[in-house]
């Protein structure tokens, strides 16, 4: 039983580290590329249509009910102690640095990043990807560069419309329904807050992008197993994606917090 179990965690460990090498090393193989001519501005465009625009809506329902959940949450502790005028930063420091980014970059992975798995999936199952490697055309530049470029550009201005939504709704439902006083409540973000609170949201929001949308193209790109295959690839990718955007997150907030 206990080689059996050492048996399966040596593997796994294996199989991990086989796995990340040669995730690296195509991601260095597409690295090159991005300076390897023809610049294939119309797909990259249309697929910030797809990741960027196509996010919105769903990007502002959750962001709009994020900033509600979080001031009537917040307000049942500061009411305690009588200081919900004082509600403002804390609420803004939070979505900025945390619930913005993990929370938008997750809706851009279930959204987004499940439909690259899927689409580059079925095109390999079908051998839409030979053929365009039959014909002479590079399928990782052609299929995969505008995804993840799309995916860069895309992911921070996503997590700043979240940021803007999600403080006005919270700053709503405090002052109008939650009795709080509204210019105190702008008053502790102005007094407090920092544009460097900003930058970190960005900064994670491009690391976020890259990470979610290469893990979704490189899982969907080497996918095999008929249809059956492209249902595991994208919750595979989907899963993993989400994995990679806590971890990431972690890591990211604490160099955060040793240079501030």
């Amino acid at each position: 039983m206990i080689s059996k179990f050492l048996y399966f965690i040596g593997k796994s460990t294996i199989n991990f580290i086989y796995m990340l090498g040669d995730f690296t090393i195509f991601q260095i193989k597409l690295f090159f590329l991005l300076f390897k001519p023809p610049y294939r501005i119309k797909l990259l465009l249309e697929q910030i249509k797809f990741m960027g625009y196509g996010s919105v809506g769903v990007i502002f329902l959750t962001s709009f009910f994020t900033g509600l959940v979080e001031a009537v949450q917040l307000y049942q502790g500061f009411h305690k102690f009588g200081v919900q005028d004082f509600m403002g930063y804390t609420i803004f420091i939070s979505i900025v640095k945390e619930l913005g980014p993990v929370f938008a970059a997750l809706m851009v992975v279930s959204r987004g990043v499940s439909n690259y798995a899927a689409e580059l999936g079925s095109m390999r199952v079908t051998e839409q990807i030979d053929a365009l490697d039959v014909m002479a055309v590079d399928s990782k530049q052609y299929l995969i560069v505008p995804r993840i470029l799309a995916t860069i550009i895309s992911m921070p201005l996503l997590i700043l419309f979240f940021d803007a939504v999600a403080n006005l709704s919270a700053y709503f439902i405090s002052t109008v329904s939650l009795g709080v006083n509204g210019y105190k409540y702008l008053d502790n973000i102005r007094h407090f807050g920092e544009f460097k609170d900003i930058n970190q949201s960005i900064t994670k929001g491009i690391v976020f992008g890259y990470l979610i949308s290469a893990i979704g193209t490189y899982i969907g790109y080497f996918t095999t197993g008929g249809a059956k295959g492209v249902g595991q690839s994208t919750t595979k990718a989907v899963v993993v994606a989400s994995i990679a955007v806590f971890m990431a997150d972690y890591i990211l907030s604490t160099i955060f917090l040793i240079l501030s």
